[in-house]
């Protein structure tokens, strides 16, 4: 008696790689059955096909919602191949066992948001047919091979050859886990299109769909165990997932925390711009004429917390710039391109991890999560922009035009570091970073200490804090400094007195009336 072939059943909205995941079946002698566009993309291709409509005898139908819904479709999928009751059943029924299934989703994600597309035409892109497919055949996974994503079509083919025709029970759990996958990432942008936020804010629960990107050598210390995960869409916007590493070890988990606070940073700058980060923190930040200059400027601020540090460039990184930040021992490096010299000239430093973005976009608005153990944190990113308009001079005199740039500059650099932090400036340059310390004097007696340290001269400084002052000792310890003006949010029972303090010490004070603290 002749063996039965076996039955893949195709049905492909991105049909990438479907011509040779057709020819790769046929040759291993199975039928194809096949809906719609999908058919005759086959037949186009010369591989042979059976319709799912001649299939089960019942067209296609409601402009194509109907089309796979049907019980000789399902109970070849779901028929459990070890149960000799559930093959009779389809043996008395002429149904055929259903042995791969090759399925992927109308794109709802990528039309949601699009110009011009109603909600009423949004929904037609929402799969039911296909999640149903999914569902069935990963649900029976042992007897069932479930192909969601085309990158699996080539190495299942492989193994399966090698195999003669099986695949191994790891990688059948495997397929049918990233089929799950994708139906409850689909289900849940469903549902975020559709619910409505009272506050505009915040969903009743949610759900997340992240795909790991790597595995880690180890997290924060040697002890822990740690991957990367990514988005399964990147977002617009400038991202260390859309990044290119062109050379270097494989990033930490400490890499690429310090690389994401790097990034935040610098998008936030004007000019060609150079930000270095230790331990997510700021240990210098400038922007100049010249990506060179930028970059000795902000070294100059902590010369010595920059050793074992990430770099952030705005700009191309050329030959010159890469042997100046070789001097040093540095980290890694991301930046929107570089020079073949020097790419060369850091290829010298083997481990030295270079990063390539693009161009520098910037970032959509977006949520920042935290877990804590049993919940999890979500909030706004703190995206807040400096605003002339909404900052107000609270003493007697105004900043100068020189103070003010230098002001601005050491706020947004403020707003990235850790509280409670202060952070002294010189026009478009820091000379001096407090950060993380428990109480605001602490913080500005440290950005102080630095800034003498480096032997920068702080007499005509400017100084930024991320919260209100409590107390007027800032002030005081500014006046006796020579730092010339102030930025802080306000909004202290005490402020009276911090600006009395301003004023007796001929300081300009300016409140912005928002906070920056970053935990």
């Amino acid at each position: 008696m002749k063996k039965q072939a076996r039955i893949a059943l195709i049905s492909l909205s991105d049909k990438t790689g479907l011509p040779e995941l057709g020819a790769a079946l046929v040759e291993m002698g199975f039928e194809i059955l096949s809906t719609g566009g999908t058919a005759r993309a086959l037949e186009g291709a010369g591989i042979p096909v059976t319709s799912l409509s001649d299939y089960t005898g019942f067209p296609e139908m409601l402009d194509g919602r109907v089309k796979s819904l049907h019980p000789k479709i399902y109970a070849g999928l779901l028929a459990d191949r070890a149960n000799p009751d559930h093959l009779a059943q389809l043996e008395r029924s002429g149904i055929k066992p259903i042995d791969l299934l090759a399925v992927n989703l109308y794109p709802f994600q990528e039309k949601r948001g699009m110009a011009g597309l109603d909600e009423s035409a949004l929904r037609e892109f929402i799969d039911i047919g296909g999640v149903a497919l999914l569902r069935a055949a990963a649900k029976n996974h042992p007897g069932v091979v479930v192909l969601s994503d085309p990158a699996d079509y080539l190495p299942v083919m492989e193994e399966m050859r090698s195999g003669g025709g099986e695949l191994s029970g790891d990688t059948r759990r495997r397929l049918a886990a990233k089929a799950f996958r994708l139906t409850c990432g689909y289900d849940r942008a469903i549902a975020d299109s559709l619910e409505v936020k009272p506050d505009g804010l915040f969903p009743d629960s949610l759900a997340l769909n992240y795909s790991l990107s790597q595995t880690l050598r180890y997290g924060e210390n040697s002890h822990q165990s740690a991957a990367f995960y990514t988005e399964g869409k990147l977002p617009v916007g400038s991202s260390l997932p859309a990044a290119r590493q062109l050379q270097g070890k494989e990033l930490s988990y400490n890499n690429i925390l310090d690389l994401e606070s790097a990034l935040s940073l610098l998008l936030e700058l004007n000019g060609p711009a150079s930000v270095i980060i230790k331990h997510t923190n700021p240990c210098g930040a400038a922007t100049s004429d010249t990506m060179l200059e930028s970059y000795i400027r902000a070294r100059a601020t902590d010369p010595l917390s920059a050793f074992g540090s990430i770099i952030a460039f705005s700009g191309k990184v050329d030959e010159e710039l890469a042997g100046e930040v070789t001097t040093t021992f540095v980290e890694a490096v991301i930046a929107p391109s570089y020079t073949p010299d020097a790419l060369t000239r850091f290829s010298r430093k083997k481990n030295l991890r270079i990063l390539e973005l693009g161009d520098l976009r910037p970032r959509s608005p977006y949520h920042s999560l935290r877990s804590i153990y049993g919940g999890l944190l979500i909030q706004d990113a703190d995206s807040i922009s400096w605003d002339r308009d909404t900052i107000k001079a609270v003493t007697g005199s105004e900043p100068s035009g020189d103070e003010w740039e230098a002001l601005s500059f050491a706020w947004i650099v403020c707003k990235h570091t850790r509280s409670n932090a202060i952070v002294l400036g010189k026009g478009s340059a820091t000379i001096g970073i407090g950060a993380g310390q428990m109480s605001r004097i602490d913080a500005a007696r440290l950005a102080i200490t630095k800034a003498r340290q480096s032997d920068l001269p702080i007499a005509g400084s400017v100084l930024a804090s991320d919260a209100f002052f409590p107390f007027r000792d800032v002030v005081d310890l500014a006046a006796e400094n020579g730092i010339r003006a102030i930025v802080q949010p306000g909004g202290s029972i005490r402020d009276k007195e911090s600006i009395a303090a301003a004023e007796e010490h001929g300081i300009a004070m300016v409140f912005t009336g928002i906070r920056h603290f970053r935990h």
